[in-house]
């Protein structure tokens, strides 16, 4: 049998992802070279004070408006990168689809009314963008729940599009193992250990069964008659069967840190080292042995979790901005001018 000749797709690809990589180290440099921690300081000098009060009123209100702020952050910056493109409402939004869907409706509420605040101040009326809310708000639900305060950067203009189609591919599965990780946080310009302490936002999240019941119970495929995914500390797997029996609500959901769910600590990685992680993505972290150092090291010295968690949300908040013609300040942060 005559052998094929590569296809011009195939002999391509390795160039193709050699310049892609290339064009994200320069549109990482040149997004951090846009942005600075005093954008604002002769345009909306109190842009930081307004928005951690409204995130304040919010979180007075409810807890669930925390994880899902930060959350919301995440799920912006890695689709179409840091540009509020989540926020948009319409034909083609983003949070009408795939992992988005179950985005926190307490989330896009804290970020309304602080969009609100900062535009009732009249020097800052127009002049700071959702994006940089969304970023400001991030940290402020972080630090108020008992994680560190670090300083922003900003400078980043609101996206004109939000692309519903991309969604699924742009986003970590529950099921995925560090291999899928890696490349899907390298693709935005993030180390693996970047990835493990950004995974620490999940110290005050929250999960649906649907992410985690292949884990808890038996299924046709699932191999050998096992659950799916990496070990569960059997004492734990039953209480989360009672949690999450087979026939659970869609609303049910569970604590991604059993322990301390409300406090931002390191206390999530000490949940993998018990075998108690949820997502099969969250505990393949301590049971692949390649990341399973940096979980130990950061379950063990809550300082260094907290000072690699700040460098990766740095890093992270550099993906995709937009800048001139690309953004805009939208007025309203639910669709474009």
């Amino acid at each position: 049998m005559r052998s094929r000749r590569p296809s011009r797709q195939s002999t391509l690809a390795p160039v193709v992802v050699a310049a892609a990589a290339l064009l994200m180290a320069a549109a990482s440099t040149a997004a951090q070279a846009a942005l600075s921690q005093s954008y604002y300081a002769s345009t909306c000098p109190n842009v930081e004070t307004l928005v951690r009060g409204a995130v304040t009123q919010k979180l007075q209100e409810t807890f669930n408006a925390a994880p899902g702020t930060l959350r919301l952050f995440f799920h912006d910056c890695f689709v179409r990168g840091c540009d509020a493109s989540v926020l948009l409402s319409g034909p083609d939004d983003e949070h009408s689809a795939g992992p988005d869907t179950t985005l926190s409706p307490d989330a896009l509420d804290l970020i309304t009314r602080a969009k609100a605040a900062v535009d009732a101040d009249a020097q800052c009326a127009n002049k700071v963008s959702c994006a940089d809310i969304l970023a400001l708000a991030a940290r402020d639900v972080v630090s108020q729940t008992g994680g560190p305060y670090y300083q922003v950067e900003l400078g980043r203009l609101d996206g004109k599009v939000g692309t519903r189609a991309v969604v699924k591919h742009s986003l970590p599965g529950a099921g995925f193992d560090l291999d899928q990780l890696n490349k899907l946080f390298a693709a935005n310009g993030l180390t693996q250990t970047d990835m493990i302490a950004l995974s620490g936002g999940h110290t005050i999240g929250v999960t649906h069964c649907d992410k985690f019941v292949r884990r808890l119970y038996p299924f046709k495929g699932s191999g050998a008659g096992a659950a799916a995914g990496p070990p569960m500390n059997l004492y734990f797997l039953r209480q989360m069967r009672q949690t999450c029996p087979l026939n659970y609500s869609l609303t049910a959901f569970a604590m991604l840190d059993a322990v301390t769910p409300r406090k931002f600590d390191n206390g999530y990685y000490q949940t993998l080292q018990q075998m108690k992680g949820l997502l099969a993505s969250d505990q393949v972290l301590f049971s692949d042995r390649r990341s399973r150092a940096t979980v130990n090291y950061f379950a063990a010295n809550q300082t260094a979790f907290f000072d690699a968690f700040v460098a990766a949300m740095a890093k992270l908040g550099r993906v995709g901005v937009k800048t001139g013609s690309d953004g805009e300040i939208r007025k309203v942060c639910t669709k474009v001018n």
